[in-house]
């Protein structure tokens, strides 16, 4: 089991085929070897099922039945990788460790694969650029979501008790590797949790945790300061608009009042989820019903298209690169859902990043407490559940923090088939 949960993680940054065959894999194998005393399911592990249930009956109001049902199984992680931890739980929960530390050594080397192959493009074109964002990552892994899989194992490595130099080596290394990636939502709030943990959750001595935390912040802000990342950051909060080359640089103002837009304006990556938010804003004001149903999983982005038309924002190049702004998603997987799936999908969506909140907080374990902050905050600024890669990541890395079972579970059917109650042990009924 360790090995399986393990190999859906490892394969994150992999084609789409090499996550999907494991997952297969680690479905089938649960199934296969559970055990009657080791079947364990609890409500949290039924909210992720439950998200999946309510897009797959999305499809009898969807507006674009042929999107909801191809987008089903690209979501159908929520319901199967739960329905897995359910049958073999006892000895996920045993492997937990294992199954972060096997993951946390697999993405330190994928950073290192991902650097290797930048410094030989970089001897090849003399670009600097091959060091950033998606030139690092490469747009079919997209930047955004491989910090957010470096994220994780980075508070790993911060963690780990009885450090030694390959953990701290482990933890600048992806450090650099996120700040190079230049996703500004992930490093901010990887700053603020490993300042957080430094200041708050050490057992460092008093004087060495505030040196540790000094020199980390320097570092953090001479890395900011650093050319291409100072200027990605300096475009995102520009608050006039300029002319250069014939594009006219919206600010947020613009982005949300301006009546029409022409073939030129160019949103940066606030500014455009700001239009994004009014696109959202302007359906709902014209369908109201669309607030209690949503338009159908994967539906919206007809919607869209049509508002960015009446808009006449730029549509793209129609060559599968360029996409456009009219066709691109909210970028913000509140809006998306609530779009897709009405109040009750976005309520769920709520309740299911409210309970890992909770639980994490409640188990003081700071891996679990990152991984469910970064995900409040990295779902304002893009549709994670929504892509494969997201979802996956997310619904992995649920389970195995709030879905497992408590300890002993499993042992005591052996010796005490129902415990005189007529059902298993630690099984909460439905």
């Amino acid at each position: 089991m360790v090995f399986f949960v393990s190999a859906v993680l490892v394969t994150l940054p992999l084609g789409y085929a090499y996550n999907s065959i494991t997952i297969v894999l680690f479905v089938l194998y649960s199934v296969l070897s559970a055990k009657r005393d080791g079947i364990y399911y609890n409500r949290a592990l039924l909210l992720p099922m439950l998200m999946y249930l309510f897009m797959a009956l999305s499809l009898l109001w969807s507006v674009d039945c042929n999107s909801t049902f191809r987008a089903l199984s690209k979501e159908a992680s929520l319901l199967f990788i739960p329905l897995a931890f359910c049958f073999n739980n006892r000895f996920i929960r045993m492997g937990r460790k294992d199954i972060l530390k096997n993951f946390s050594i697999a993405m330190v080397l994928a950073a290192l694969f991902f650097v290797g192959r930048a410094v030989v493009r970089y001897t090849q074109t003399g670009n600097p650029e091959v060091f950033f964002y998606h030139e690092l990552s490469t747009f079919s892994v997209n930047a955004i979501y491989l910090s957010a899989l470096f994220s994780v194992p980075l508070f790993y490595f911060l963690t780990v008790k009885n450090k030694t130099w390959w953990a701290y080596a482990c933890f600048i290394f992806l450090f650099v590797v996120i700040t190079l990636l230049s996703s500004k939502t992930v490093i901010f709030i990887d700053v603020l949790l490993t300042a957080t943990y430094m200041l708050f959750y050490s057992r460092m001595p008093k004087k060495a945790r505030v040196t540790v935390f000094v020199a980390f912040m320097a570092s953090a802000v001479a890395l900011g300061y650093y050319g291409k990342i100072k200027e990605r950051l300096v475009e995102e909060f520009t608050t006039q608009a300029t002319l250069a080359d014939g594009v006219n640089n919206l600010t947020v103002k613009d982005a949300w009042t301006k009546e029409k837009f022409s073939h030129n304006d160019y949103f940066n990556g606030v500014a455009f989820r700001v239009y994004q938010g009014r696109v959202f804003t302007e359906l709902a004001a014209e369908d109201p019903a669309m607030m209690l149903t949503g338009y159908g999983l994967n539906a919206s982005s007809h919607k869209v298209n049509e508002k960015g038309t009446s808009l006449n924002v730029h549509p793209g190049s129609g060559d599968g690169i360029n996409y456009g702004y009219s066709l691109q998603n909210f970028h913000n997987q509140y809006i998306e859902t609530f779009a897709d799936l009405g109040i009750f999908g976005f309520l769920l969506l709520l309740v299911l990043l409210g309970i890992n909140l909770k639980k994490a907080l409640q188990g003081k374990d700071f891996v679990h407490i990152a991984f469910a902050i970064l995900m409040i905050a990295l779902l304002l600024t893009e549709s994670f559940l929504w892509r494969q890669r997201g979802v996956v990541f997310f619904t992995v890395l649920y389970c195995l923090f709030n879905g497992l079972a408590p300890k002993g579970f499993g042992k005591r059917y052996e010796k005490n088939p129902d415990n005189g109650s007529g059902r298993l042990p630690g099984v909460t009924p439905m």
